[in-house]
């Protein structure tokens, strides 16, 4: 264990506030707020990046302006969750501001709109319409902010391409993306894309990016489609300060500046890099927990992992070990229930793998988490030392300490102590910063130091040549139906040439590319559609692989219809299996039992249908199986769609019952002739990357099969990195 104190963080008050800026009793504003507000109210800027650090109040500055005056504004959130967190915290400012146009606040999303639908007999199309006609801020996530932008729910023959996403650039002002530093290149360039089509289609907005840093890559881009960006960065501006004495602390609060952030004793936890090292750990280690809670008992705590199926193996124990204390444990991953979530607000300990409502509305002093990358480490951190204490039983009780360990992998801590490791082998990155035991560091150099030194996985920045022109393709073309030339004079060829400017590639050759994968598919299927198109312009990509999961695990009966990819369910859960129709009856009667909706258009293209029994205390090995010759495949080095692709799992009679649905599905794939520990290795992948193993008639039964296979979206990543692999290197066009 190696231990360091982080220090506390104070943000600069903004001074010279705009006289029609009028703030509630007792409240100021921040450097960056200020800043943020006058950049939108700038007429010359266009983009805003706003980089303040995690919990110095980047959503008041983005709505603040809506809070004033008349001014429309969409809040886009990487996950449901967020969003809904995010519609309460708005909701909050608009009681406390008062604004004289009280603004309506709307959330969009798939299930709300599928509810709503239903409830008010209308086509979804129709509900979507409605609900933007009805609101000032519109709440929803960048994946339905994408699909509305390319025709989605709209009746092709009947309704204008342009039916959904026209009101929504007119009528907006401006557009938020939260949490951008979680996209990934498709998702860039899928916004990339669409602030293209709104620039050229409407009047100017304000698109403005919070919690991100921006690359070089993506400021050389808008600098090609003529965007005029400016970025607000206080750590730049010298805005935050880390005193190291409560007499400088309360010398900076009497000048008006907030604490951020508390100080923070951080431990890192080395670990192997191996499944479960962090569970088992806890494991291990689970009576730390208990004395944490013992020595300071106000503490309230989180452990953020990963994996969702560890989590739910640890909830048992963690339940087991506390609860004869007084203690409660709650859960909060990706699978939790409504019910589940709200109850964990509640509880003394919560597991999780998702960091909604932690350190907001779930106030802690103690954290455990495991982290994946820099961005992901510095994020997960960021949600401890935010709040004194919490409220109970309408009185504040104080936190005593900020304690918290980070499990990583025993490389970086390596790499970040180096000193500690000189006598055992040799010292490594001695030209970067470093770290020591029991000393005090403030956040600048901290992250930094953690920048530096965690392993770079690769950005992916190939993508935007490839795949981000395909992309254009879908909204070049509809610019070019009669309905909306004539309504969107000069714009199609204003946006063609700023995307051939951004992503440097032609979409007319693009174009090429899409209609022969669509000859090919008709011959492979005999079927229309275009499944290599369909990935490469969706926001996420298609999920070939998910399947519909009856969770019995699950305490409240109507939060157990969810869904489950495929790989997760083969490594981690018991299962039996069940139709679709017996599914879908169970669902209604559920819903008519309980008297509540329960969404089922997330169902409707389920590769199959199961019961969850329980999660597995051990991970199940299993691989893809080719019924053929893999390697004239792999040698094409290409993105292709594949039939006859199974499972291999003997432990698991019910695989055949799979088998029998995917060898007929068409699988968007890219094969390698290696292994996918090398390609991992060589290919600078993130942890969790869809790679997965597969072998074919002539190693079927190899232990280690020579062949590694990506599906989906995850085929077009590989396709920009893969010729790196290629003995004469050298890249391959994707068609």
């Amino acid at each position: 264990m190696y231990t360091i104190t982080l220090k506390p963080i104070y943000s600069c008050p903004a001074s010279d506030i705009p006289e029609d800026v009028k703030l509630p009793d007792g409240w100021t504003l921040a450097w960056h707020q200020k800043e943020t507000l006058e950049a939108i109210r700038d007429p010359n800027i266009e983009v805003i990046f706003n980089t303040a650090m995690t919990g110095d109040g980047k959503s008041l500055a983005a709505y603040l302006e809506t809070l004033l005056t008349d001014f429309y504004a969409i809040g886009l959130y990487p996950t449901n969750e967020l969003a809904r967190d995010q519609e309460g915290q708005i909701t909050a400012y608009i009681k406390i501001f008062q604004p004289k146009g009280k603004p309506r606040v709307n959330r969009l999303s798939s299930a709300e709109l599928e509810l709503y639908a239903e409830q008010e007999n209308l086509k979804k199309a129709n509900a979507i319409a409605t609900r933007i006609s009805q609101s000032e801020i519109i709440i929803t996530n960048p994946d339905m902010f994408h699909y509305l932008h390319r025709g989605a729910y709209l009746i092709p023959k009947l309704d204008n391409p342009d039916k959904l996403w026209n009101s929504l650039d007119k009528d907006f002002d401006l557009f938020i993306f939260d949490e951008f530093h979680v996209f990934s290149a498709p998702q860039i360039a899928s916004v990339l894309n669409t602030m293209m089509l709104i620039r050229r289609t409407n009047r100017q907005k304000k698109f403005l990016f919070l919690s991100a840093t921006p690359d070089t890559q993506l400021l050389d881009k808008l600098n090609k489609a003529g965007f005029n960006y400016h970025c607000i960065d206080p750590v730049a501006e010298g805005k935050y300060e880390f005193p190291e004495t409560s007499d400088r602390a309360e010398e900076l609060r009497s000048q008006g500046w907030r604490q951020v952030a508390r100080e923070i004793e951080l431990s890192f936890i080395p670990l192997e890099s191996a499944f479960a090292a962090s569970e088992n750990w806890l494991k291990e280690n689970k009576t730390l927990v208990l004395q944490q809670f013992k020595v300071h008992p106000n503490t309230k705590g989180a452990v953020i992992l990963n994996s969702i199926a560890a989590i739910k193996r640890l909830l048992p124990i963690f339940r087991e070990l506390l609860e004869p204390h007084g203690l409660t444990v709650g859960e909060n991953t990706g699978l939790s229930g409504s019910q589940e979530k709200a109850r964990s607000l509640n509880s003394d300990l919560v597991l999780g793998t998702s960091t909604i409502d932690v350190g907001v509305d779930f106030k802690i002093n103690f954290l455990i988490f495991e982290s994946s990358d820099t961005g992901n480490f510095i994020q997960r951190l960021g949600r401890l030392g935010r709040h004194d204490g919490y409220e109970k039983d309408g009185e504040m009780v104080r936190f005593e300490n900020f304690v918290a360990y980070g499990l990583v992998p025993k490389f970086l801590v390596e790499r970040l102590f180096p000193q500690e490791f000189s006598e055992q082998e040799p010292t490594k990155n001695l030209n970067k910063q470093t770290l020591e035991t029991e000393k005090h560091y403030d956040r600048i150099y901290f992250n930094q130091v953690i920048a530096d030194n965690y392993r770079k996985i690769n950005d992916f920045s190939g993508y935007y040549k490839r795949w981000g022109i395909v992309q254009s393709t879908k909204l070049w073309n509809d610019l070019r139906k009669p309905r909306l030339k004539s309504q969107y004079a000069g714009s199609q060829e204003k946006f063609q040439k700023d995307c051939e400017k951004v992503f440097e590639s032609s979409i007319k050759r693009a174009v090429g590319c899409v209609i022969k994968w669509g000859r090919e598919w008709e011959k492979l299927s005999g079927k229309k559609g275009n499944p290599i198109f369909d990935d490469a312009s969706s926001f996420r990509g298609s999920s070939p692989l998910q399947c519909g999961l009856y969770d019995i695990t699950e305490e409240y009966e109507g939060d157990r219809f969810k869904t489950y990819d495929l790989p997760g369910i083969l490594s981690n859960l018991e299962i039996k299996m069940q139709t679709e129709a017996g599914f879908m009856r169970s669902l209604a009667d559920t819903s008519k039992r309980l008297d509540r909706p329960i969404p089922k258009g997330r169902f409707r293209h389920c590769l199959a249908f199961m019961t969850l029994k329980r999660y597995r205390e051990e991970r199940l090995n299993w691989k893809f199986t080719y019924s053929g010759n893999l390697q004239p495949i792999a040698d094409t080095w290409k993105v292709q769609v594949l039939t006859g692709i199974e499972i291999w799992q003997p432990e698991n009679f019910w695989v055949k019952e799979i088998n029998q649905k995917l060898r007929k599905q068409g699988l968007v794939c890219y094969v390698l002739s290696q292994r996918c520990r090398e390609v991992r290795y060589r290919l600078q992948l993130p942890m969790h990357f869809s790679l997965y193993p597969i072998s074919d008639e002539t190693s079927v039964h190899d232990a280690d099969p020579p062949y590694s296979i990506a599906i989906g979206q995850a085929a077009l990543l590989l396709d920009t990195l893969a010729y790196r692999l290629k003995s004469k290197g050298g890249e391959v066009w994707i068609c």
